[in-house]
């Protein structure tokens, strides 16, 4: 599987997907323009001394993530906008889930470009959104139970 932040804002949030990624031997990517620099003290903290075992990728803007994508490479785009919900996604081996940042969320014209690839996390609770190192966490483990694949 495959973590994808664009424009991650907060190095806490990415520091706890690192590790789940590190967890489930998944790879991340962080795209655009980051919130915090890799070498700082908070992502070190949060990732724990797991950081240096992650696998990632840093890509500078969302063009270059996209052009180099494998052509058969399955999109989940993830968003409190979302019309389907992550329940209906049948996840395969190699797809990749992403995220926008934790303020602005994914950039605009994703919504339009990519409404047919977003989805949404379930909330029937009284709130607006889940933080960005929950959400990741929820969808990763819902592709891996799917799979089986831990």
């Amino acid at each position: 599987m495959n973590i994808v932040l664009i424009n991650p804002e907060i190095p806490f949030n990415t520091g706890n997907i690192g590790r789940t990624c590190v967890a489930t031997n998944t790879h991340l990517f962080l795209v655009g323009k980051l919130g915090f620099k890799i070498s700082d003290r908070e992502i070190r903290r949060s990732g724990l001394d797991y950081w240096p075992k992650l696998k990632y990728t840093l890509i500078p803007t969302c063009d270059e993530f996209f052009d180099n994508l494998p052509k058969d490479a399955r999109l989940f785009f993830f968003s409190t906008k979302g019309k389907k919900c992550l329940w209906d996604i049948k996840f395969e081996k190699d797809d990749y889930l992403i995220f926008g940042s934790e303020s602005c969320g994914l950039p605009r014209d994703f919504y339009t470009k990519y409404a047919d690839k977003l989805y949404t996390i379930p909330m029937p609770g009284d709130v607006r959104s889940l933080n960005l190192s929950t959400s990741a966490a929820i969808c990763l483990y819902e592709a891996l139970r799917q799979m089986r694949n831990l």
